[in-house]
């Protein structure tokens, strides 16, 4: 077996590990730590991203009609935690395996020292050879605070641990050029930078979990603007992690080519940080274009037009055209009342410094 990738992140979906009645699928878990553990042995690094929390606690507990949608939602993540990761040790532990579970919440990406923490945490489980399995802690996190599903999360992840492939495994083969039910639909194999398949994206939801085809696409684009390769394919399918891994294997899939060059750990974090943003800096058409050109510039005082909102140093903050249309976003240098006096002046300081802007 020749490996493709020796550093990667597994996200293994909702569907995948539930039977059709919403039960977890024992066999099919058993199946998937089988093929980790042979990756593992073979000396790949791998983080796991799984779901199944909710619809776990759900087959324990029924449905409460006394219970508001967030608070079944917390009663079962809380509950089908427990019964997932502990399915996991014990599938692990017959390979001789440690696993070790790793709740966030969205506000664990906030700052840069909370995103640091994470990564080292991860770091040092990955140096003592334990597998990390990361979920969303959604007993604590409250709608406008989580992630919008665990495609999302997986994404941070991958992004975070420097990994080289991000594998999505859903219960659909990858993205079609056409409806998935149609005989003549053909599964799309790779995607390159740039290239337009909104056609083809259905926004319907998968069953049992928050995302659908919609969300995958988004964050594997964002990803693979990064320089990691993401693949979207079906988990269901037997062996189907070792044939992705396998350089002299050809699997039905959809694999968004890697962009080239590197970006920095800290450009990451701000790649997704949009969400945390305090504040607006906006600049006039000749800045907007110096900074989407091709080379790498700060954004300079003098090219700044308004300022939106109250902000400290080193927020992060979103960097909009005279237009009011979003450019990217960047950890500012000046808190909002400096930079206000700074508007339009010459020879100042970036505001934003090109090491610490991502553009879109």
């Amino acid at each position: 077996m020749t490996l493709r990738f020796k550093r990667i992140a597994v996200k293994i979906g909702s569907n995948v590990l539930t039977r059709a009645d919403g039960t977890l699928d024992i066999t099919r878990m058993s199946a998937l730590v089988d093929q980790i553990s042979h990756l593992h042995k073979k000396g790949v690094e791998i983080v796991m991203v799984s779901s199944g929390a909710v619809a776990s606690g759900r087959s324990v507990m029924g449905i409460s009609k006394k219970l508001d949608i967030v608070e079944q939602r917390q009663l079962f993540s809380s509950v089908g935690q427990a019964k997932l990761i502990n399915h996991y040790y014990e599938l692990f532990r017959e390979h001789g395996i440690v696993v070790g579970q790793v709740l966030t919440t969205k506000e664990n990406f906030s700052s840069r020292r909370l995103y640091l923490n994470q990564r080292n945490c991860m770091r040092v489980m990955l140096e003592n050879n334990v597998i990390p399995i990361v979920n969303e802690n959604d007993a604590v996190s409250v709608s406008e605070l989580m992630f919008t599903d665990n495609d999302e999360l997986s994404g941070l992840i991958a992004s975070m641990m420097d990994m080289q492939a991000l594998i999505i495994l859903s219960n659909i083969d990858g993205i079609y050029n056409g409806s998935p039910t149609d005989p003549e639909s053909k599964v799309i194999m790779e995607i390159e930078k740039g290239q337009d398949v909104s056609d083809f994206i259905q926004s319907t939801k998968s069953t049992f979990g928050r995302g659908g085809m919609l969300t995958k696409t988004t964050i594997a684009r964002k990803i693979a603007d990064q320089g990691i390769d993401v693949i979207i394919a079906n988990g269901k399918r037997e062996n189907m992690l070792l044939q992705l891994l396998d350089k002299k294997v050809g699997v039905v899939s959809t694999h968004f080519i890697a962009s080239a060059g590197e970006v920095s750990s800290v450009k990451k974090w701000i790649a997704h940080s949009e969400g945390f943003a305090k504040g607006e800096i906006h600049v006039n058409e000749n800045a907007a274009k110096a900074l989407t050109g091709d080379k790498a510039v700060s954004l300079l005082p003098i090219g700044a037009i308004k300022i939106v909102g109250d902000f400290e140093k080193d927020d992060i903050v979103k960097i909009m055209d005279d237009a009011g249309h979003s450019l990217g976003i960047g950890k500012v240098q000046y808190d909002s009342e400096k930079a206000r006096e700074m508007l339009g002046k010459k020879n100042q300081k970036p505001l934003v410094h090109c090491d610490y802007l991502y553009l879109e």
